[in-house]
């Protein structure tokens, strides 16, 4: 057997007087696929950092074969020294590296090249970083996260990819398809030690509960031989004096064995917090259209959503997941057909921008609103640090701000801030975004265990597979089809996954065999105007300060006793809130408008 290219050996590493890393091995032997799994926040991008080179350990030590190559993707790349998205991916190539590669990679995720670094938004950083790491040809890839940002095509494009690759892999990812489909070995980094297990992410999940199902019947000994010790120390005979102080020596280890002996990492609780039954009918779409800009979003769509359903919706990148949620429920009206919604709705919507989070505001005071320290879930009140447990928060973090949480307790707690509201319609944009695997569990379960509706847009297949009835998938042209089952189902059914978008492919120049004639040549290219441009700059932020906007009225008016406190304050909210939903809607609508314009004048 080779030997391995990179080693790690009794690694520790402290953060801030706490300890992340205790005692971390990793091997990788030439030609390896492992992934390495664990809890938010258990340190697998500090110990991937660290294999990479990039961090230095407290304790332990690193050792990569003389002459392999690493090559290392971050989950917040930096781009900011290359002019071009083309320029950055060129600069990681080596002598013998193909330069089309980085064309081609490009292309492939949905890139030109010609895209200024300084404009990017962060998925399209991440998709620059990927290309940049998989141009060359390193001896081992460290992958953090590599499908942040990805839709379906991308993704499974990627997977392809990256089993056509002969060198080493080591991949964290929240995608468990993701997961099962490449990795050979997994690593569990659990309380700052790693396991292994020579067996892809597949059989992770047995293996874990084993070893978790393991350590506490050892506790249970432990307890058990600890009180007979201390019933011996109040009981015993007090004679014998030297063997006395050696079993009381013996207590006090065993006492403090069982201290330091940590326990396994909670597990959210996550409690709905459901209203009254809606009726039957809870959306019924007839022959609905919207366009943007000439291109069709939706296309003559019916569909109709009864009360229980569970409606996952997919497609590639831009082809209006969104705009079809708010066309469904109602926030912008169609150009043509009609949308109805059922009878006593309640809905919750969890937007997969997070913009509605107040970065100032803290923990505490964004489940609360601001108004005491209790959270009410359906009818019971709880104090909102015991709330915080059930999602993983620590009591000190409750006076944290929320712009210095990292994206996985962002999402935990505008997961937790929206189960805190009575609804019998659930609305998730992208849940899964930075969740751990344990979190994508409990709400797994929780969508199953929900007597109302869902309607849900994720690229996860996994996910889509154990939670939705039905599949609403992106035909192109505006064209949407309905399957029944998940996203295996769908795939049965249709012979296909979800296609990609060919925008930039038909937007590329024609070959000279294909020039255009003279007359087609000389007509004039229009460009955005000055208003046009400004708009499509200033938009985005227009939209998430509406949002925010919109989370405070909202939290105004979660209040159970407003209307009965204050009836005028009451219906002042509820004319604000429809006020800001308009002009977030219209601005949304111009927003995509001018995207859908400005590439095709790029084209």
């Amino acid at each position: 057997m080779a030997p391995p290219l990179l080693t790690l050996q009794d690694v520790a590493l402290t953060f801030g007087g706490t300890p992340l890393i205790e005692r971390a091995e990793l091997s990788v032997a030439p030609g390896e696929r492992a992934c390495l799994v664990g809890r938010n926040g258990s340190g697998k991008s500090t110990l991937l950092k660290i294999a990479a080179g990039l961090v230095e350990p407290d304790r332990g030590t690193r050792f990569v074969q003389p002459g392999a190559t690493i090559r290392y993707l971050a989950q917040e790349p930096d781009l900011s020294a290359f002019p071009t998205t083309l320029a950055y991916v060129e600069a990681g190539l080596g002598p013998g590296d193909d330069p089309y590669r980085a064309r081609y990679l490009l292309e492939q995720l949905g890139l030109l090249g010609e895209e200024r670094t300084a404009d990017l938004s962060g998925g399209e950083a991440r998709r620059a970083a990927l290309a940049q790491v998989l141009a060359p040809s390193p001896d081992i890839l460290l992958l953090d996260e590599p499908t942040n940002h990805l839709d379906l095509p991308a993704i499974e494009w990627l997977e392809s990819e990256l089993k056509a690759l002969r060198c080493a892999l080591v991949l964290i990812s929240h995608d468990r398809r993701f997961l099962e489909n490449l990795s050979e070995a997994t690593i569990w980094l659990d309380r700052g030690v790693t396991r292994r297990m020579d067996r892809g992410f597949a059989h992770f999940e047995a293996w874990r509960d084993g070893v978790l199902e393991q350590e506490e019947q050892e506790r249970h000994k432990l307890d058990r031989k600890l009180a007979a010790e201390a019933d011996w120390l109040r009981y015993g005979v007090t004679a014998r004096r030297k063997r006395n102080v050696r079993r009381l020596n013996n207590l006090l280890a065993l006492r403090q064995q069982r201290k330091e002996q940590k326990r396994a990492v909670g597990t959210v609780n996550m409690t709905l917090a459901e209203a009254e039954q809606s009726g039957t009918l809870v959306v019924e779409a007839e022959k609905i259209a919207k366009s943007y800009g000439g291109r069709p979003i939706v296309s003559d769509l019916s569909i109709r959503i009864l009360r229980g359903d569970r409606l996952g919706i997919v497609g590639p990148n831009g082809a209006g997941k969104t705009t079809l949620i708010n066309l469904l429920t109602g926030v912008i009206p169609p150009d043509e057909g009609r949308v109805r919604l059922g009878a006593n709705l309640q809905m919750v919507t969890l937007d997969q921008r997070r913009a509605s989070l107040d970065p100032d505001a803290t923990v505490a005071e964004t489940l609360t609103g601001g108004r005491g320290d209790t959270v009410t879930i359906g009818g019971q009140t709880k104090h909102v640090v015991g709330y915080m447990k059930d999602f993983l928060f620590a009591p000190e973090q409750a006076r944290t701000p929320v712009g210095v949480l990292s994206g996985g307790e962002r999402n935990r707690l505008m997961l937790a801030r929206a189960l805190a509201q009575p609804s019998n319609l659930l609305v998730l944009d992208e849940p899964t975004n930075d969740l751990d695997l344990e979190t994508l569990d409990l709400l797994e379960e929780m969508i199953t265990d929900y007597s109302g509706t869902v309607i849900l847009v994720s690229h996860d297949r996994d996910f889509l597979d154990r939670t939705v009835s039905s599949v609403l998938v992106s035909e192109g042209d505006g064209r949407w089809i309905e399957y029944a089952g998940g996203y295996s189902d769908m795939v049965a059914q249709r012979g296909a996954g979800v296609q990609a978008r060919t925008v930039e492919k038909e937007a590329r120049p024609r070959s000279e065999k294909q020039a255009p004639t003279p007359q087609a040549s000389a007509a004039p290219r229009r460009k955005l105007s000055f208003n046009e441009q400004h708009d499509l700059k200033t938009l985005p932020k227009r939209m998430e300060e509406l949002e925010a906007k919109i989370a405070k009225v909202q939290e105004i008016l979660a209040d159970p006793d407003l209307y009965a406190r204050d009836p005028a304050r009451f219906q002042k909210a509820m004319d604000t809130l429809a006020a800001l939903q308009a002009d977030l809607a219209a601005a949304e609508e111009r927003w995509l408008e001018l995207e859908m314009l400005r590439e095709e004048l790029e084209g």
